[in-house]
């Protein structure tokens, strides 16, 4: 039972508004933060002088006076202060910052101790907004005014500080009520119109963005490996997620390529198999054909000897192919080689050069370059000599001419490197640039010009090498002609 997905655009959409709906929250505690601190500095800046006016004009409120009469003065200019601004909350500090008086009922102090560090910054011209302690007892600090009482005659030290607390709590409880609601739902409406105005473009737009993933996905998943989609079906739209109906697709896709591709190495093997069944049948009629033919030419008179000459050479050539289609279908039906042994390559390039030095006159082939010594391989000795034998041969046949087939043997580290030149007029550019990609030279088949099954030696030879972890590639010919360098590695000593 498959899970419901909900759409992309959809789960998109939710994430929006949920982004959205954080942001305007952030903004709006950012913002009501930002306003309560430009709040305190406006109104701190604008009672910045309101203590020093206050003991520069009523110096009776100092705590120097320790009578009856100038407590009740002190105490009468206090309660005249607080009718004045009921928001305001008036101390008197001794000069190491602990509450003297105040106007209130016994016990409203629950801090007796005012930091003055934050009394002296403001004294000193500070940036403001500047928050105090506040002797109430709350853990807020508060924006206050503050001012140094005069010292006494034939004293240094002042007396104490006039601390004034402008945000009291009697301000704040009435600020909040008046102030609240309406903030609260000024700034409701305010994040409520701005997601409603963001929201709506940005679901249209992911909508519109996500429209190609869901059409993809209909595609996709109504793709046929038998009917190939000539234009865009018109499949209904997958239900649910499309990144997810993208993958389910894509998974079905999968199967029916990796389905299709057993397929066709199935259909490839049999192929091979048949080759190799067809070739290895014609082997035997084609051997009694071609001895009947030499027999005839032997008896033949004259004038039939030519005639019987040109059907021997095409008989030969049939004979021919068929044993390297037969060698090729059985190499590639096998990823290793089935008889290893240790044999010395120099010899074997000796012996395969004097192999084609029969006749008389000048030597169709020729070793060059300086030896390299002895050369050992790991491998099937036949398989090397055949690969061998079809290069020299494949160069003899497009290569006639005065120059020999020069072969030359070297070592180049862990390898073995056998080059094969000639001066003939040198690959095509397919057949150069499968041999240099490594590609094979049979699947696909290269077309020819002249059209049959030629570069069978050449596939052959490719084979041997790549069975034995070498490679067949062409080099550059300075000279012209076709260079190929067949490259097998050492053995290992030991």
């Amino acid at each position: 039972m498959s899970r419901h997905h909900a759409s992309l655009s959809r789960r998109l959409t939710l994430v929006l508004a949920l982004l959205l709906l954080g942001f305007a929250t952030l903004t709006v505690l950012l913002g009501r933060h930002l306003a309560m601190v430009q709040e305190q500095e406006a109104l701190q800046r604008l009672s910045q002088g309101l203590a020093r006016h206050i003991v520069g004009h009523w110096p009776q409120i100092s705590t120097a006076g320790a009578g009856r009469a100038e407590q009740d003065e002190r105490d009468a200019l206090l309660q005249m202060l607080m009718v004045v601004n009921p928001g305001i909350q008036v101390y008197l500090l001794d000069a190491q910052g602990g509450v003297q008086a105040y106007l209130g009922e016994p016990g409203m102090v629950r801090q007796p101790q005012v930091d003055l560090a934050a009394v002296r910054a403001f004294l000193a011209g500070g940036p403001l907004p500047i928050l105090g302690t506040d002797p109430m007892g709350g853990t807020q600090g508060r924006i206050f005014s503050a001012a140094m009482f005069s010292p006494a005659p034939g004293q240094s030290q002042p007396p104490g500080y006039l601390y004034i607390v402008l945000d009291g709590a009697a301000r704040a409880l009435v600020a909040g009520q008046v102030s609240q609601h309406r903030i609260w739902a000024g700034a409701a409406l305010v994040a409520a119109a701005g997601l409603l105005a963001t929201w709506l473009p940005g679901a249209l737009l992911l909508r519109r963005l996500t429209r190609p993933l869901q059409q993809l996905a209909a595609r996709m998943q109504a793709y046929s490996a038998a009917a190939p989609p000539t234009a865009a079906p018109q499949a209904p739209p997958p239900v649910g997620d499309e990144v997810h109906a993208i993958a389910q697709a894509y998974d079905g896709m999968t199967r029916r390529i990796e389905d299709q591709a057993a397929r066709e190495a199935r259909q490839t093997a049999s192929h091979r198999e048949m080759m190799a069944s067809v070739a290895h049948d014609l082997r035997t009629p084609l051997t009694a054909l071609h001895g009947h033919l030499e027999a005839l030419a032997a008896d033949a008179p004259a004038h039939s000897g030519r005639m019987l000459s040109a059907a021997l050479a095409q008989s030969d050539k049939v004979r021919r192919l068929s044993q390297q289609l037969f060698e090729l279908a059985t190499l590639q039906s096998t990823d290793q080689v089935l008889h290893r042994e240790r044999f010395s390559l120099d010899e074997l390039v000796t012996d395969a050069v004097q192999k084609f030095d029969l006749g008389p006159g000048p030597a169709p082939v020729v070793l060059s370059g300086t030896p390299p010594g002895r050369l050992e391989l790991d491998g099937d000795l036949q398989l090397v000599e055949r690969a061998l034998t079809n290069l020299i041969d494949n160069a003899l046949r497009h290569a006639p001419g005065p120059l020999p087939v020069r072969v030359s043997l070297q070592r180049d580290g862990a390898q073995a490197q056998v080059l094969v030149e000639d001066a003939g007029p040198g690959l095509s550019d397919e057949l150069a640039q499968r041999l240099a990609q490594g590609r094979s030279l049979r699947d696909p088949p290269m077309r020819r010009p002249g059209g049959g099954i030629g570069g069978l030696g050449l596939a052959i030879a490719q084979r041997v090498a790549q069975l034995h972890g070498g490679s067949l590639r062409p080099l550059p010919a300075p000279q012209g002609g076709t260079r190929l360098c067949l490259a097998l590695p050492l053995a290992q000593l030991g």
